[in-house]
């Protein structure tokens, strides 16, 4: 039987599904993963098959929103056309959702972007679907939605959590036009979470309840189930000169933008970390990652991707933009945190480092100077109350099965076992005849 992932986004966002379609394929099922040609290798590496989506992750506009520039007027115009192109992009990807589905699927984890897609297309086609997501967006009063927003008290919080799918200001959106194509009812995005919820729809969040606690006042159905972690191909090995940069002194202090820099920025966010790196008196190793950071000097290593499962735990601290997969391998590794966040999720996720205490604190990007950076990488080198608790947030972490404990949902989707073949689409047909019936029943 066949299990097909659609998912979008950067780096960080497709890895863990890229793990968690690598445990399904090892208990047993052919799993495909529908995302774009930049990840194909990755998906084909872990021996899932790979099924394209258009579109490139580095015009997505993530590195955009991350700009080393001051807060200002612009922004709340520039995040609303960063919202427009991401809605426009979904629209975009519809027809090669469709067509994915087309090569075979008998269940669609519908991850991102794709989320309320993935649902309605499975509505559409007749087999089963569930929800996979690393930032928790059901709308709860414990915490307010991972937007940057502070939290409002618990009326507040899920007041703003039900604004989210009522205004579609969520990863999750619905396309009634999407829905018309596919012969299904026409739902919005709050009308499709209200749906979601009267079926009790199967979602799973892929972080630790003991990083976030399920909330008591989420619907049954909606699991915290543990980290999927990324597929780690066999033999993998670390070039020399990472492994000579380490024995030749103390840990060093691991620095990385991921998908939260910008190009444009990289001469002056390289000049800040290599500042505050020399005033903390720290060695360190800098990820040069998507704004293609460069620091030099004795005392400094810039290198290109390395498992963070193999580098984090050879560190004496990370600092990273808290990104959801970047956060959690710092967490698993056991070792402190300073964050530096940009948007979205990211200061979520710092402020939870913060309240677990493994991290001293954060400081935003585009607030960021060296001596306050310098101090806050000190406290997490010297405090050791910052890595025991690391050190006992890892045992924890080491004691879940997050990708376990989907693949037993799964089964019990696709249990009594039997054949669901996709019903042809006519995306044409249904756009040119709109009440024309091609959801096949």
């Amino acid at each position: 039987m066949t299990v097909l992932i659609l998912t979008t986004g950067t780096h960080g966002d497709i890895a863990p599904f890229i793990g968690l379609g690598r445990r399904l394929r090892d208990s047993g099922y052919d799993v495909a993963i529908a995302t774009y040609a930049a990840f194909a290798g990755q998906v084909r590496s872990s021996g899932c098959e790979f099924r394209r989506l258009t579109g490139d992750p580095s015009q997505l506009g993530v590195a955009e929103q991350g700009r080393l520039k001051k807060p200002g007027p612009g922004d709340t115009l520039r995040a609303g056309r960063w919202l427009k192109n991401i809605v426009q992009h979904v629209e975009e990807l519809s027809g090669d959702l469709v067509t994915a589905a087309h090569q075979g699927a008998d269940l669609l984890l519908c991850c991102g972007l794709t989320t309320f897609y993935g649902y309605h297309l499975a509505k559409a086609l007749g087999i089963p679907s569930m929800g996979l997501a690393l930032q928790p967006l059901h709308p709860t009063g414990d915490f307010p939605p991972p937007i940057g927003a502070p939290s409002l008290g618990r009326r507040g919080n899920r007041a703003l959590g039900r604004l989210m799918f009522t205004t579609g200001l969520t990863p999750w959106r619905s396309s009634p036009r999407f829905c018309r194509e596919l012969g299904v009812p026409a739902l919005t995005t709050a009308q499709t979470l209200r749906q979601t919820a009267r079926e009790r729809w199967p979602v799973h969040y892929g972080f630790s309840p003991t990083v976030v606690r399920r909330p008591a006042d989420w619907r049954p159905g909606i699991e915290v189930v543990g980290y999927w972690w990324p597929y780690e191909p066999p033999g993998w090995q670390p070039p020399r000169e990472l492994v000579d940069f380490l024995d030749r002194g103390p840990e060093p202090v691991r620095v990385g933008l991921g998908s939260g820099g910008d190009p444009r920025d990289r001469e002056e966010i390289s000049a800040l970390l290599a500042t505050a790196l020399r005033r903390a008196g720290v060695r360190g190793i800098v990820q040069s990652g998507w704004a293609g950071l460069e620091v030099t000097g004795d005392d400094v290593l810039t290198i290109g991707d390395v498992p963070h499962r193999w580098l984090f735990p050879r560190t004496a601290a990370v600092v990273h933009h808290v990104g959801a997969g970047t956060s959690g391998a710092g967490l698993r590794a056991g070792v402190p945190a300073v964050t530096l966040p940009t948007f979205g999720d990211a200061p979520f996720w710092a402020r939870r480092l913060v309240a677990l205490g493994v991290s001293p604190g954060f400081v935003p990007l585009n607030k960021a100077d060296p001596d306050r950076l310098a101090g806050l990488i000190r406290a997490a080198v010297d405090r050791p109350g910052y890595r025991a608790r690391s050190r006992r947030l890892a045992a924890a972490l080491a004691a879940e099965d997050g990708a376990g404990r989907t693949v037993a949902t799964v089964r019990r989707l696709l249990d009594p076992p039997g054949p669901h073949r996709p019903t042809t689409i006519d995306l044409g047909a249904r756009a040119a005849d709109p009440d024309r019936d091609v959801s096949g029943g």
